[in-house]
């Protein structure tokens, strides 16, 4: 017995002890072998990294008004463990859709969505799930929308008897997301980014790089509970914030041109329409405008992806008789065009082809200029096929830049497509049909190379990079010359014929495009198309175009206006009253507001006349300031207290209508806020919105008759009414010329397609 216990005590022993012996190995391995690899392991444990995001860069106006900016954006979050122990899970459901909902119908759906998030489980089963985000209808939500879940919150704690700091299972979590504060406005110039922060259409994607900045991180040592060591390594690399862009657009002009589409789409229905306005002289682009329209806000919310497109540089399509510029411009440079010689009108044959004028039958024999004022497609095969020859013509249209993009510094620009072959296609190609098929982006690039004086321009849009915080330009982009593709007395005598397209009123098809104040050189286009399964021209669908530019003198502004296949009851003599009102209304609003003078009233400015410079009010005291206005017959607003005026709106030496507003400020305007703009004008109203830096969301027409702030920054929204309906409305008041904001028109593709043959095409 006592040799058994001898072999236990020996067993256990040796058992101990080798034990003992294997733990002393693993403390050694541990501690010499491994030491580095495991403090290394222990040293990121200890370590915390955060990344640190840069603010995503502002896009501007070339005014500095705010087009897109980083902006507060809230996420609500779910904890299922709380609200399983107060049983709300169905209240919160109901209470969460209800605000979170795009629309009744899908109201269900989410529902029962959040009902599960609500209910939800970690992924072992075990227990619930303790944060959840309710995506994507809670995520990113504005301010508006957060204060309804605020309130559901409330509502929760006072029906469960809980204090106001007891959770009932729903957090709010502030976040950031990229803001549109016009909504639509230059939405497919814009594009958006998306609820992740990445960049996905318009100038937003082209610019990526130059807007997202570069991100910084922190790192610090922690211990086991995560709390920062007080002697622990630090290390950190502040990010670096995006710069902003500075376009060349300017607001109001693309304010005062979709308020014009929306009109327009309201009364003809077309199946899209597209809109540039630029500087010929620069070929800034002013503004950029397309229907159907998207909310860069609610991108989401848009299923018709045909919406997103920018047709002004990604559709293609036959031009008609816009293009005859290009027949035009080139029989004139080679001393080709004598506007008195006469041609027999009506028809002509091109070897087996008989082509017509749109009016079949002619005028008789008439004059080249009448054929261009009647737009008559005879006289320009007469100019383009015979006298010029099909080579001479392919090689303007390719000095024009039709064979090739322009090059202008938006995403996904297509070129056009010349591909003629064949006598009758060399003959209709020289009115803007059969094998020539373009671009609006082209089409006003050859437009302003008339207004200009022969030169054509490189298009462009982004006006410089600009540093957020000194303001300082850091790369800027100057107009650039690509060539001079006719002389500037060829560019000058097409532009006076062009001008009697729009003076003639009695035969000229520009001529409901006439304005009083200001000569205006146009031309129009009513071009056939092909439908879809078709192989001839659609004899009752057009695509309806009009491209002008004014004051003839000295240009300022050039518009291009293109409808896709608009209503007109199979009448294609209703063209020209689609697009002449819109070109009216955005040229006549453009040009005042930019204080172009009247082409037809005297330049010699008196106390009395319609045109005035505005005097130099800044650092004049209040009552030196008034008695300038009085003396130059202006009428002056003054704002905020103080010694001298620090600002003024319109800038000294900007030439206005006498009944225009003055604004000057005696503390700087960020410090004051809107003034009350009921019974104004929208110019007045809009005029005064930008002179406080105010951002203006506009609905209805006339004057104003309500103002509402925003909720955050500097925004306010306008209701404006008629004057039949505004009572209190001021007698003295012009009406206002501006028209309403534009509503969002009906999704619907805006399809061009190529067109063949015809021998009876019209392209007006």
């Amino acid at each position: 017995m006592t040799k058994k216990i001898k072999l236990r005590s020996l067993l256990i022993g040796g058992f101990f002890t080798l034990l003992f012996v294997v733990l002393l190995a693993k403390v050694y391995w541990i501690q010499v072998v491994e030491a580095s690899w495991l403090l290394d392991k222990a040293e990121k444990r200890w370590e915390t990294d955060k990344i640190l995001t840069p603010v995503r860069g502002s896009i501007l106006d070339r005014n500095d008004k705010v087009l897109a900016v980083e902006a507060t954006a809230y996420t609500i979050a779910l904890n299922p463990q709380m609200i399983d122990s107060l049983h709300i899970a169905e209240d919160i459901s109901q209470g969460l859709a209800d605000i979170l909902k795009d629309s009744e119908a899908n109201r269900p759906t989410l529902v029962n969505k959040i009902r599960d998030l609500a209910t939800k489980k970690k992924q072992d089963g075990s227990d619930f799930a303790v944060n959840v985000e309710v995506r994507n209808e809670g995520w990113k939500i504005e301010k508006e929308k957060a204060d309804q879940v605020r309130a559901l919150i409330t509502n929760l704690q006072t029906k469960l008897k809980l204090t106001a700091k007891t959770s009932v299972g729903i957090s709010i979590l502030e976040d950031k997301k990229r803001y549109y504060p016009g909504e639509t406005l230059a939405s497919h110039i814009l594009g958006y980014t998306n609820k992740e922060g990445e960049a996905a259409l318009g100038m937003e994607l082209k610019l990526n790089d130059v807007l997202k900045g570069v991100p910084g991180m922190l790192s610090y040592e922690k211990d086991g509970k995560g709390v920062e060591l007080p002697d622990g390594k630090v290390n950190f690399k502040p990010a670096e914030d995006g710069n902003n862009v500075r376009l060349t657009i300017d607001k109001n002009i693309q304010f005062y041109m979709e308020s014009a589409l929306a009109k327009v789409n309201e009364k003809w229905h077309p199946k899209g329409l597209t809109a540039i306005a630029v500087d010929p002289q620069t070929m800034e682009i002013l503004a950029m405008a397309n229907t159907p329209t998207f909310n860069p806000n609610t991108y989401w919310t848009f299923n018709n992806q045909t919406d997103f497109k920018n047709s002004a540089i990604s559709s293609r399509y036959e031009p008609g008789s816009t293009f005859k510029l290009v027949t035009l411009a080139a029989t004139v440079e080679e001393g080709l065009f004598n506007p008195t010689d006469t041609y027999q009108s009506g028809s002509i044959k091109v070897l087996d082809r008989t082509l017509h004028d749109h009016n079949l039958v002619g005028w008789g024999k008439i004059s080249y200029l009448e054929g261009l004022k009647r737009s008559s497609n005879v006289a320009f095969v007469k100019l383009g096929y015979e006298k010029l020859t099909p080579p001479k013509l392919v090689d303007y249209i390719k000095k024009f830049g039709f064979d090739q993009k322009t090059n202008i510094d938006m995403p996904n620009e297509v070129s056009g497509l010349i591909d003629m072959k064949y006598p009758s296609e060399f003959a209709t190609a020289t009115y803007g049909q059969g094998k020539v098929v373009v671009t609006a982006i082209q089409q006003t690039a050859a437009y302003a190379a008339m207004a200009n004086g022969g030169k054509l321009m490189w298009p462009h849009i982004v006006k410089d990079i600009v540093d957020p915080k000194t303001g300082k330009v850091i790369t800027p982009f100057e107009p650039q010359v690509i060539r001079q593709v006719v002389s500037p007395q060829t560019a000058t005598q097409v532009s006076n014929y062009l001008e009697q397209v729009v003076s003639d009123q009695e035969i000229g098809t520009g001529k409901l495009a006439y304005m009083e104040d200001y000569r205006v050189a146009g031309k129009t286009g009513t071009a056939n198309i092909v439908l879809p399964g078709q192989q001839t021209y659609s004899p009752d669908t057009w695509v309806i175009s009009f491209i002008g530019y004014a004051p003839v003198e000295n240009p300022k502004i050039l518009i291009t206006l293109i409808a896709d296949q608009p209503d007109l009851g199979g009448n294609y003599h209703l063209g020209g009253q689609v697009l002449a009102p819109a070109f009216k209304e955005i040229v006549g609003e453009s040009l005042q507001y930019m204080g172009v003078p009247s082409s037809k009233k005297p330049k010699t400015v008196t106390k009395s006349a319609n045109q005035l410079d505005v005097p130099n009010f800044m650092d004049a005291t209040s009552a030196s300031a008034k008695g300038t206005a009085k003396d130059a017959g202006l009428a002056l607003e003054m704002f905020g207290k103080g010694d001298k005026v620090v600002d003024q709106f319109p800038k000294p030496g900007t030439k206005i209508l006498s009944t225009q507003h003055i604004y000057v400020a005696m503390q700087p305007v960020e410090e004051m806020p809107l003034p009350n703009l009921e019974g104004k004008s929208l110019r007045d109203a809009v005029e005064a919105c930008s002179f406080f830096k105010v951002d203006c969301q506009t609905s209805g027409e006339g004057y104003v008759s309500s103002q509402s702030a925003a909720d955050e920054g500097r925004g306010v929204t306008l209701q404006f009414k008629p004057l039949n309906e505004k009572a209190d409305a001021p007698a003295s008041t012009p009406p206002a010329s501006a028209p309403p904001a534009s509503p969002t028109p009906t999704p619907s593709p805006n399809k061009k397609a190529d067109a063949g043959q015809s021998t009876t095409n019209k392209a007006r």
